[in-house]
């Protein structure tokens, strides 16, 4: 559905399984089923929801059973998921399928979990012209992974690390002097990369516009003020996006995207998104 980096899949899945595998081979599994069993397995989720993960989950089994087992049928990542309707089947060994089953599941619970929190995040500004941001709150390991489920629920990224964007905030303006000072030193010294400044006031964001800011993240604005710094962005600096943060819940997503704004930074798309059930069965 959308670019994934597969080698920092098989990197986190290596993780998975070392962990799950440091004591030695699934002793349960292995005391009660035949080396010969096969089966069909069907992957399924017990609630609605947006899948996300399905290479990864891949990965497991690619690892844990190699080329003993084939998939039957599968989902794209993006897809919408219905209760019940199989998201992926696979027929292979089950010992290799029962062993893989808890590290494939976990992956595939919380990326669809991110993906679909995202979704109805994108659902609820639907018509505005507004996009749902994630951010750097992510698992450690997981970030790669993290917001490529953001992607399959419709968000768009903001920066994948430190280096690939600057993004003033309040400690780095108090270190500086100020935001135009702020601004001014990373035009310099990160000349290329795109600026953002976050503020905190009205009169902050002034000042972030007089200087030329690429985007301003509008800290804990209510949509009133998010509707009066589109209207100054609009007058003093028209291609400056504006980016509205803290204080943001689904029930009000679609009031301060309707102010205007570019972008709505969700945290709590990486950090807090519960994981979407999904179980294997052997039929």
């Amino acid at each position: 559905m959308t670019d994934l980096d597969l080698q920092d899949v098989r990197r986190v899945v290596e993780l998975a399984l070392a962990e799950d595998l440091r004591y030695g081979p699934d002793a349960t599994t292995n005391a009660t089923v035949p080396e010969s069993a096969t089966a069909r397995a069907e992957v399924t989720p017990r609630v609605n929801g947006t899948l996300a993960g399905l290479p990864a989950a891949l990965a497991v089994f690619d690892q844990v059973l190699g080329d003993g087992y084939e998939v039957l049928s599968a989902l794209e990542d993006g897809s919408k998921l219905v209760a019940g309707e199989p998201a992926l089947v696979l027929r292979g060994s089950v010992r290799g399928l029962l062993t893989a089953e808890r590290t494939a599941l976990n992956l595939l619970c919380h990326l669809s979990g991110v993906a679909t929190a995202t979704a109805a995040w994108v659902s609820a500004v639907d018509g505005t012209g507004c996009r749902i941001r994630d951010s750097r709150k992510t698992l450690p390991g997981l970030r790669l992974l993290q917001k490529y489920a953001v992607r399959c629920g419709g968000g768009v990224n903001h920066r994948m690390g430190l280096g690939d964007a600057v993004l003033i905030k309040d400690n780095h303006v108090v270190a500086a002097g100020s935001v135009t000072a702020a601004l001014a030193a990373a035009r310099e010294h990160a000349a290329g990369l795109p600026c953002e400044v976050e503020v905190d006031t009205l009169d902050q964001l002034a000042e972030a516009l007089a200087a030329g800011a690429d985007e301003v993240l509008l800290d804990n604005f209510t949509p009133e003020d998010c509707a009066r710094a589109v209207r100054a962005r609009d007058e003093l600096s028209p291609k400056t996006r504006l980016e509205a943060s803290g204080g943001l819940k689904l029930h009000n997503a679609r009031e301060y995207a309707e102010s205007g704004v570019d972008f709505l930074a969700v945290g709590g798309l990486t950090h807090s998104s519960p994981a979407l059930d999904l179980g294997l069965d052997l039929h």
